[in-house]
Parts: structure tokens; sequence; C-alpha cells
């Protein structure tokens, strides 16, 4: 299907022309990469430098993979931060990992000594990983008999695996399966389990909606009304007009700078949100345009950050009013230096962790009771805006819908990012699909095919 490589080629754009001619800049970026990633798989997944090496480092960005063998290491496990040597006239790369706060990184230039000043969690509430709990809220008794052909779910799962079905060169790490509520097929890469996390990519981004959408739950947001970024509140700004929900569908109008809005100063620069997806200036009318941008997501979050105020309670929002209150204790989203969250990509979660997202979608926002999200928000973060990508997938606010053509039920709707992270929610089913990879350029896993063959196993 041609439009899966439409939507890979948004996930993973073409880096900036203008990074050709600064390359002093682009080893920068290499060093910023190798620590952030070194950092994050092995303090917050508990991955083998080994393992980081084969996956997250292989396979990515063609202009950073080059240099990243060259670039020296140092890992500090007892300081818990990772330094990577890149100049002889600046100090190393460095990145440092807090609880819960995962692994933020310093400006570039920044030494060692501005690790005390990184923003840390300072309500500490010693939240165990309830695995004892029963499904969903922790791991017990989460299995159960699939209904419908139990040898069908196993061959398309075995499938996701192999490499090719799927996917030409696809590597899987992870699928789960939920059906009425419970997993019904599990799946691991050998070096591989339940409790092993991997980064997010854009599947952030709908993470952040939901974010949003436990905000508005609590009357903290109003989607419709302009989004409160304090740094677009001069007088005579166009962009005091943008709303959330504009930005939640990528409909800002705002400028980039480049195709697919490739963030590198923020994920692998140590540049801050407020630095840099604020600055950008309308390009074309809000609302009518749909162009695929990191910075319309991190501006979207900023504004929730400014209306919750830029300290305590703006850290602990994300873990309070959605993590910890679903069961996703393994989930850890990163800030930058300054405290911003930067959900457009940089959290690091498991594929259960993912399922518990998918059931409270599933569930229309309710959880033991309690409502986490507004009713109906799953139809709003799934239903299309007035400006629509070209590919085949349509885009909500933060989640799209599949093509017509994949011959999926309606209401299907899914969470996409780098590297093959997909969620994909069925509520008229009540079944949930995780996949997790470490897919590389011009070797896509399908999520469409696989999801049509699991619900023709499951009835």
């Amino acid at each position: 299907m041609k439009s899966r490589f439409l939507i890979a080629a948004l996930l993973l754009a073409a880096p900036a022309s203008a990074q050709v001619d600064r390359p002093e800049y682009v080893r920068a970026l290499a060093a910023g990469y190798k620590a952030s990633f070194l950092c994050s798989d092995i303090f917050n997944a508990g991955q083998s430098e080994e393992q980081v090496a084969r996956d997250d480092l292989k396979r990515i960005y063609p202009e950073l993979e080059p240099l990243i063998p060259g670039l020296d290491a140092a890992i500090d496990r007892e300081a818990k931060t990772v330094s990577v040597a890149f100049s002889d006239k600046l100090p190393p790369r460095i990145a440092a990992w807090r609880p819960h706060l995962g692994c933020a990184q310093l400006p570039i230039g920044a030494g060692a000594d501005a690790v005390r000043l990184l923003p840390r969690l300072g309500v500490d509430p010693a939240v165990g990983r309830n695995d004892r709990l029963r499904w969903p809220d922790g791991d017990s008794n989460a299995a159960a008999r699939p209904k419908g052909d139990a040898g069908a779910l196993t061959r398309a799962v075995a499938s996701a695996f192999d490499r090719r079905t799927y996917g030409q060169g696809s590597e899987t790490t992870a699928v789960v399966i939920v059906q009425d509520g419970r997993i019904v097929a599990e799946r691991y890469r050998d070096d591989f389990d339940m409790h092993m996390s991997q980064r997010t990519w854009s599947v952030a981004k709908s993470l952040a909606g939901t974010i949003v959408g436990a905000a508005v739950q609590k009357g903290l947001l109003d989607v419709d009304a302009p989004a409160p970024i304090p740094e677009w509140r001069s007088p005579g700004d166009p962009r005091a007009s943008i709303t959330t929900d504009q930005l939640l569908r990528m409909a800002s109008g705002l400028h980039g700078d480049a195709a697919g809005n490739r963030t590198d100063a923020t994920y692998f620069g140590g540049s801050s949100v407020t630095e840099n997806a604020t600055q950008w200036p309308l390009e074309t009318a809000p609302g009518t345009r749909f162009r695929y941008a990191n910075n319309d997501i991190l501006l979207a979050i900023r504004g929730l950050r400014a209306r919750l105020g830029d300290g305590e309670r703006a850290l602990a929002f994300p873990f309070e009013a959605l993590l910890w209150k679903i069961g996703m204790t393994r989930t850890v989203p990163e800030t930058d230096w300054q405290g911003n969250f930067i959900l457009s990509s940089q959290v690091w979660t498991t594929a259960r962790d993912l399922a518990r997202l998918g059931l409270l979608y599933q569930n229309d926002g309710m959880w033991n009771g309690e409502r986490i999200l507004p009713p109906g928000w799953g139809a709003y973060v799934s239903r299309h805006g007035p400006a629509q990508p070209a590919s085949g997938y349509g885009y909500g606010a933060t989640f799209w819908t599949f093509p017509a053509a994949a011959g999926l039920p309606a209401d299907a709707y899914i969470a996409q990012g780098n590297r093959g992270q997909y969620l994909a929610i069925v509520p008229s089913r009540r079944i949930v699909i995780v996949r997790r990879g470490y897919d590389g350029p011009g070797t896509a896993f399908d999520p469409a095919p696989f999801v049509r063959d699991v619900l023709a196993a499951l009835r």
C-alpha cells in the first residue's frame, strides 16, 4: 500500500539542507543522538549497550549514522549520565537521567555542572510497578483465550516477526493483542520482555492528545479557544488566534524549518521547546492546511504547561492525571533542559502500557469508574479536520485513520510512530493491537494488513 510509505516519509523526513554546510553542528547532533539514546535505553529501559548500538543507533538518520560509531561515550551508572565527546573545543554532549522524567540533554557547550540544574519531579509517591494487581491496573491475570480462530491469530502474530509478511526487512520487537479487555496474544523478540520499554517516537503525539483530553476533562483547557502560548501574547501577534484544536490537528498554518518539520535542535541538539517551537511565523491561515509538524504538538503541550504554571504542577500533571491512574507506570515522558515535555516523540513505554492506553479509549475514557477523558474524546481525536494529508491515511487530532481501501471497520483508528510503533484501536470490535519495532528506512511495517488479519482471526 503506497500510503504507508508516504506516512513513513512524514515520520522520518529528509534532513534540512542547511545542515549540509554545518559539519560541526551535525557532529554535535550525532553526539547528542548517541548520548540521548544510550541514556534513555539504559536507565529507562534497562537495555544493554549492545542492544542500543544494534537497534537505536543503526538504520537511523543517514547524516548522523556514519558519525556515531566514531564518537566515544562515557556512561556513569552511578550518576546516571552519558557523555559523548565530539569536539576539542567544547565539552561533550551530556544526557542525564532523573526519576520519572527520564533523560534530558544539556545544551551544546554546557558542562557537567549544569546537570544539577535540570528540572526534577519533586513529588514522589513511590509509585509501585503494581505487577501483582489484576490486569490492566497490573500484570496479574492478564491473559485469556481468544474468541475466534486461535491458530489463525498465532500465525498472524508469528508473521509480524518474520521480517517479510508485513514489510520486507521490518524488525518487530513486541506484539500485544487485547480482546474484550484481556490479552489474547503476546509475543516479544528474544531479547525483549513485557517490561522493557522503547521510544514511542510519534506515538507520543497521541499520548499528548490524551493528556490534553485529561486537562479538558478537568476544565483546564478549551481546545476551541486560542492556545495559551505566552510567547504569542504580544499585542498584534496574529498567532494568538491559533487554537489548541488547530495545533492538535497540525493545521496551525505555521512555517517550519524542514519537510516533515524535523526538530533536531530540540530532539538531539539540547535546545528547548520554548526556544524553538514558539518562534515560527504564520505561513498560511490557521485551519486551512495540514502540514505534518512536530512543533504543533509541542506547542499544544507548551500551552498546557503555561496554564498549569511552569513548576511542579505542570511536571506532575501527566502522571497524576493519566499515566499512574491507568497503570502506565513504566511510561517515561522526557523533558528538555528547561522542563518542557517533548511529547511529540520523546517518551519511553512498553507494549503493555500502550495497550492500557488503548483500553482507556476503548472504554470511552473511563477507568475503574473514574472519568479520565471527556465523553467521546476518542471520536474527537480520530475525527478528520478540514485540512487533511494527501496520503490515504486520514488525520484527526493526534490519531490517524486507515485508508478506506484497507477494508477495516469505520471506527478503527491508530497511533503511529517512526520505526514502526503502532497502537490500533477498534472500538466496535473491542480490540486493541500494539506493534513495536525498529524498522529502518525503506523497511516499513504495514499495519493495515496486520490489523485486518488479526480482526479476521477474532470474532
